[in-house]
C-alpha cells in the first residue's frame, strides 16, 4: 500500500461523515486521479491545492462525503464539474451510477471525460453546455435521479440550475461549505417555484489532523414537476434571481 493510500484512508475512516466510504482498491485509482490531475493542472489550471494533503482533504475525501446520499443506480448530473470534483470521484467510489460532468468551460469537460476514460471510467458521460440550455432540453430534462453542485454558486441559483433536471422524487444534493441560515432563507422562494422541498441540511466538519473544513450537504428533494419556464436563461438568472 502505497504512502498516499494509507493517508487517504486514514483521513476518510477517521471522519465520521466518510467513514467506510473508501476501500484500498477505490484509494488506489483516487491515487492514479491525483497525480493524472496534478499532472495536468501544471498546464490547465483545475485546482489550486496542488500539495498531496490538500488533494486527499479538500478534494477526495471531501467529495467523497455525498455519496451516501446518492441511490443505487441513480443517473447523476454534476453541474460545474469543474476538475472532476465531485463527478469522477463518485463514479470512481459507485460503479453502480452513471454520471453526466457538466461543465461550460470546453477545456475542463475534456478533461473529465478523458480522464475517466484513462482510468477505465465507462459510467462518465461529459457536457460543455450550460446547465440552463440542458434544463430546457427534453432530453435531460426531469431526468436525473439526482443532481450534485459543489462550490458552483448561491443556493438560490443553483436551485434553479439543478432542479428542473430532476425527475419527480429525484434528488439534488448541494455541496456548500458552512451554509449560513441566511442563505437557506435566500433560497426559500426558489425551492418553491422550481417544485423543491428542503429535505436535511446536514453540516459537519472534515479534517486530516492539520486542517478542519466547515461543510454542509443540503438535500432537496423534487416533489412536484417544474414550470416549464424554469430555468430562464443565463443573464435572466444573473440579473434577477429567484
Amino acid at each position: 500500500m502505497s504512502n498516499f493510500v494509507e493517508k487517504l484512508i486514514k483521513v476518510a475512516e477517521e471522519n465520521e461523515a466518510t467513514k467506510g466510504i473508501i476501500s484500498k482498491e477505490k484509494a488506489e485509482i483516487l491515487e492514479k486521479l491525483s497525480s493524472h490531475m496534478l499532472e495536468v493542472n501544471e498546464h490547465l489550471n483545475l485546482t489550486a491545492i496542488r500539495d498531496e494533503d490538500g488533494v486527499i482533504l479538500k478534494h477526495l475525501v471531501d467529495s467523497s462525503a455525498c455519496v451516501p446520499y446518492i441511490k443505487e443506480n441513480a443517473r447523476i448530473a454534476d453541474i460545474g464539474c469543474g476538475g472532476g470534483f465531485p463527478s469522477l470521484v463518485i463514479a470512481i467510489l459507485r460503479g453502480d451510477v452513471s454520471v453526466l460532468g457538466v461543465d461550460s468551460v470546453a477545456k475542463k469537460v475534456k478533461y473529465v471525460g478523458d480522464t475517466a476514460a484513462l482510468l477505465g471510467l465507462s459510467n462518465v458521460e461529459v457536457s460543455s453546455r450550460r446547465a440552463e440550455e440542458l434544463g430546457q432540453d427534453k432530453s435531460y430534462r426531469e431526468s436525473f435521479d439526482v443532481v450534485t453542485a459543489r462550490a458552483v454558486a448561491r443556493l438560490n441559483v443553483l436551485c434553479e440550475l439543478c432542479i428542473p433536471l430532476l425527475n419527480i422524487g429525484g434528488k439534488f444534493i448541494a455541496m456548500k461549505s458552512l451554509t449560513t441560515e441566511e442563505e437557506l432563507e435566500e433560497a426559500e422562494n426558489a425551492v418553491a417555484l422550481v417544485g423543491g422541498e428542503v429535505k436535511s441540511v446536514n453540516r459537519y466538519t472534515l479534517t486530516d489532523g492539520k486542517e478542519t473544513l466547515e461543510r454542509t450537504i443540503i438535500v432537496i428533494e423534487k416533489v412536484k414537476s417544474t414550470h416549464q419556464k424554469y430555468p430562464r436563461n443565463n443573464s435572466q438568472i444573473a440579473k434577477k434571481p429567484l
